[in-house]
């Protein structure tokens, strides 16, 4: 999600109020009460989510004495409303967007960084094909036109000239690329290329984090309010969630496999959820992260982050970003 992601994502057609989720093979509830928290999702039920759903399903939030009720987002459920109210107490959010809420006064701290390389990819056709940015001159780019600051940025970084590039306003859809409307899609990477490789059609994706396109996403957002006074939900929630990612990164089929089992009515179809599974490993797992601990970022990567949304026209200081909840869970 990202000016990015969620900015196209409003533009589709999609609805449904957020529910919480109801696992499979729940383990029987412990004598001693749970305590009820909420955790907003930035998006419609997908496995995009799974380490949230394995958590549920695994009981890993029971054993912390919490009973997490799962949000889900979309185009009519944004996510800093719930959590700025207390109704969710923790967000999946990106960068950019809270960078924007805190622009607007929203006391906000990032906790938890899933995605480590931002998913944003320029996707063409073998024939044809965008394999760095310099590529993209001369090119016609099918895209949102509220995604353009993306392209810009992507631009100023590499020294490439916009102007040389004709941008062609799209609907989120491969079929502008695939009938040779325009010669590359700016996408995720785990969701139009995919739907192309389940169709059959070969892709080629420049992922742009590989060029100095470096926005945090799907992470995780709390209040200072709740960093102060319900740490104790705080780590116990974040700890499960963190074990759940790990699960997931062990077997993503059974990860896609346990998100169709959760959510039938959710038009999902299980071999576009195990390929969506798989392409996210490489951006949530990094070397970082497996020295540390799932979801850690650095002095470095927050700095290129700044960086990185200054060319948005966001201008943030670190301490947008909290590590402390990751330090306890984790150790420092």
């Amino acid at each position: 999600m990202s000016m990015t992601f969620l900015t196209r994502r409003r533009l589709l057609a999609a609805g449904g109020a957020g529910l919480a989720a109801l696992p499979l093979g729940m383990r029987p509830m412990r004598a001693a009460a749970q305590t009820p928290v909420s955790l907003q999702l930035s998006w419609l039920h997908s496995v995009q989510f799974a380490g949230s759903y394995i958590a549920q399903d695994r009981g890993f939030w029971r054993d912390a004495g919490l009973e997490v009720a799962l949000q889900q987002g979309g185009p009519n459920a944004p996510v800093e409303p719930p959590v700025v109210s207390g109704n969710a107490l923790v967000g999946i959010s990106a960068a950019d967007y809270t960078a924007a809420a805190v622009a607007e006064g929203a006391p906000f701290r990032i906790i938890c960084v899933a995605m480590q390389k931002n998913p944003f990819v320029i996707a063409s056709l073998p024939e044809n094909p965008v394999n760095e940015p310099a590529d993209l001159e001369g090119k016609r780019i099918g895209m949102a036109l509220a995604n353009t600051p993306v392209l810009q940025a992507l631009c100023s970084i590499n020294d490439v000239d916009i102007d040389a590039i004709e941008i062609v306003p799209t609907q989120y859809s491969a079929q502008p690329l695939v009938s040779g409307e325009v010669d590359c899609l700016l996408c995720w990477e785990t969701d139009l290329p995919v739907a192309m490789a389940i169709q059959g059609i070969e892709c080629i994706t420049m992922l742009m984090a590989d060029h100095g396109y470096a926005v945090h996403s799907q992470t995780y957002i709390a209040t200072e309010d709740s960093l102060a006074n319900r740490r104790t939900e705080l780590v116990g929630l974040m700890a499960g969630e963190l074990r759940g990612w790990e699960a997931y990164r062990r077997d993503t089929d059974a990860a896609a496999q346990l998100t169709l089992e959760m959510f039938p009515d959710a038009g999902l179809d299980l071999p576009t959820q195990q390929l969506q599974a798989e392409r996210q490993v490489p951006l949530m797992f990094s070397e970082l992260t497996d020295e540390n601990g799932f979801g850690w970022w650095t002095d470095d990567t927050v700095a290129a982050n700044i960086e990185t949304l200054a060319l948005l026209g966001r201008e943030v200081s670190p301490e947008l970003w909290d590590r402390s909840i990751l330090e306890e869970i984790h150790g420092s």
